[in-house]
């Protein structure tokens, strides 16, 4: 006996496919709204261990930040910093998320000072304020506007219309340019994954990477720290101006 088909497909497929997704998200609807529950009634860990189960399914900034905030409740200030760091980088305009994250930063103990060069500083934050998707989005779009921007000009029968496709089609090529670069950037960023977290309570830099190293400078549990080379288990890490090498089991990354 045959199965009926419809367009080459059973269909026993287009029942048992969407009750499946149904019930996936209905599972996950309902852990979620126990996690919350959790919560709510000051069982932190369990609240934590059901977010994690499910951001292993399915990552989402709301989950990062409710796990952030249940491991802040516990204490570990280290892993609520990097839950509310995953969150702003999926959604960088979570309002909630960057609150937490400079309070949760405030109680850092550290003795690094960051001196970042400040157009750096403004560039970086600039290029947050977006997505990957966004910006590149706002990238294809400006680019498309260059071009209905250069066939109004050689199309054009006015002076004015002509001269006016010409400055659009210029600054949308440029503003396409920058989007580009931004999502390029985030892109190797979120690849490469070269910022984490330290998440022991003191940690202390070496010269080299080895055991025998002079302590150069400390790091406490909580600072973020960026990723220039691995060499084995060890990374090279720079902080402001400092820079030095740690042990990757003393950190996790973003």
């Amino acid at each position: 006996m045959r199965d009926i088909k419809i367009f080459g497909i059973p269909v026993y497929r287009y029942i048992v496919i969407p009750t499946l997704l149904i019930s996936a998200l209905t599972f996950a609807q309902t852990s979620f709204d126990e996690a919350n529950t959790a919560y709510a009634e000051g069982r932190y860990e369990e609240a934590a261990i059901t977010y994690e189960a499910l951001l292993a399914e399915n990552q989402s900034a709301t989950l990062y930040y409710n796990l952030g905030n249940a491991r802040f409740k516990q204490g570990e200030l280290a892993q609520a910093i990097l839950a509310y760091e995953r969150a702003l980088r999926l959604d960088p305009h979570h309002k909630d998320a960057q609150y937490n994250l400079t309070f949760a930063q405030s109680r850092i103990v550290d003795n690094i000072q960051k001196s970042d060069f400040v157009l750096a500083t403004w560039f970086k934050n600039f290029r947050n304020s977006l997505s990957e998707r966004s910006w590149f989005t706002t990238s294809v779009s400006l680019f498309i506007l260059m071009l209905i921007g250069v066939m109004l000009f050689l199309l054009g029968r006015t002076v004015w219309l002509r001269k006016t496709a010409f400055h659009v089609a210029w600054i949308a090529l440029l503003f396409s340019i920058l989007a580009g670069c931004n999502a390029a950037s985030l892109h190797k960023r979120d690849t490469l994954r070269n910022e984490a977290i330290i998440t022991q309570g003191t940690v202390n830099a070496k010269s080299s990477p080895d055991r025998s190293g002079t302590d150069l400078f400390t790091l406490h549990e909580g600072t973020k720290v960026t990723i220039h080379d691995v060499i084995g288990e060890w990374c090279n890490i720079r902080v402001g101006k400092n820079e030095g090498w740690i042990k990757q089991q003393n950190m996790e990354r973003i």
